[in-house]
């Protein structure tokens, strides 16, 4: 009996320190969501959006990289530290001039942020369609 309520202890321990060590990390809160829908835009000019975010975490937040799907996409982003609860901005310009028709673009961000699913890197989104 003795083994049993130790085991259980461990176990409860354990999960206890998972659950406050991933509270404690910085993370992401993007305002309007994690993908923006550009609708139609006129083929040619740069469409241009930024993402705004808040971490919501309690470290602060730091992006060491922001990587496009493909060169079509600029990327700009404060390099500086996220403080907890501050806001921070990360800018996207679709060169549309190099699309035609309906685009979905993925933007990659690496950073010391909570990843959903234990995925390596956090992604954005860009959609829409490139008309003349």
């Amino acid at each position: 009996m003795k083994k049993l309520i130790l085991t259980l202890l461990c176990i409860l321990t354990g999960f206890t320190a998972v659950v406050f060590a991933q509270d404690s990390r910085a993370q992401f809160k993007f305002k309007g969501g994690e993908t923006f829908d550009f609708g139609k835009v006129k083929k040619g000019p740069v469409a241009e959006h930024t993402f705004e975010f808040t971490n919501t975490g309690k470290e602060p937040l730091i992006i060491n990289d922001v990587t496009p799907s493909c060169s079509c996409t600029k990327v700009e982003w404060d390099k500086q530290p996220i403080l907890p609860g501050k806001v921070g901005h990360i800018t996207l310009g679709v060169k549309t001039s190099e699309l035609t028709g309906v685009f979905n673009k993925s933007v990659y961000i690496r950073s010391n942020a909570v990843v959903p699913n234990g995925e390596k890197r956090y992604t954005i989104y860009l959609k829409g369609e490139s008309v003349e």
